[in-house]
């Protein structure tokens, strides 16, 4: 899904999760080359000139989710969940770290032992980052969510600094496991681990039944 419509259906989902018309919805996606830059990104990490990124085909927006500057392209599994945090009891930091458990325990599941870096969100395998997150919460629903690489072209990452850090790599589940993985092999493990460590039951909706929801 291109990255401006995902955006869009974000919208409106929080909107009716805000008014109480849809329970808590996980939005998975792949995402045409796009570059994104949180409400108090620096421009100065994004390393390729303008010029550069139109030839490659990589888009750059600016949004309103925490966090610095990343990348989503083909071969990742975006994960966009809209939660109310309330309902769940709750807050901001708790819930991020929930949102690590659960990539953590989806790797675990195709045998990568994962972990945390003191200080900073995301989930690393060995020195290389494999999930970046950053979250937007409005009126106590979420949105904005996770990146997983799962067969993610890693050369793409030479063009930010990922998150703003400098001192990391970027990694993938392909790379780690040194073998072609399936996105939906990876969308499986995550939905269910999602639904494990929200404590709620996940009903798939094809986007044609999601929008006729939000009617």
């Amino acid at each position: 899904m291109e990255y401006l419509a995902a955006l869009d259906l974000q919208h409106r989902v929080v909107a009716a999760r805000q008014a109480g018309r849809v329970p808590d919805v996980l939005l998975l996606v792949e995402h045409d080359p796009v570059i994104t830059l949180g409400r108090r990104g620096d421009p100065a990490n994004i390393l390729a000139p303008a010029e550069v990124l139109a030839q490659l085909g990589i888009a750059v927006h600016r949004v309103e989710r925490g966090g610095d500057v990343t990348y989503h392209g083909p071969g990742q599994l975006v994960g966009y969940p809209i939660v109310s945090l309330s309902e769940h009891g709750l807050g901001a930091a708790d819930f991020m770290h929930r949102l690590e458990d659960v990539l953590m325990a989806a790797l675990g599941d195709l045998g990568l032992e994962s972990g945390r870096r003191p200080g900073i969100i995301g989930v690393w395998l060995g020195q290389g980052k494999v999930a970046a997150l950053g979250v937007r919460i409005e009126r106590g629903v979420t949105y904005h969510g996770f990146a997983l690489n799962v067969s993610t072209n890693l050369e793409h990452f030479r063009l930010i600094v990922p998150c703003g850090l400098r001192d990391g790599e970027v990694t993938s589940i392909e790379r780690a496991l040194g073998r072609p993985v399936e996105w939906a092999e990876v969308a499986r493990a995550v939905r269910r681990r999602f639904a494990e460590g929200f404590g709620v039951e996940l009903q798939d909706l094809t986007l044609a039944e999601l929008e006729r929801g939000l009617a």
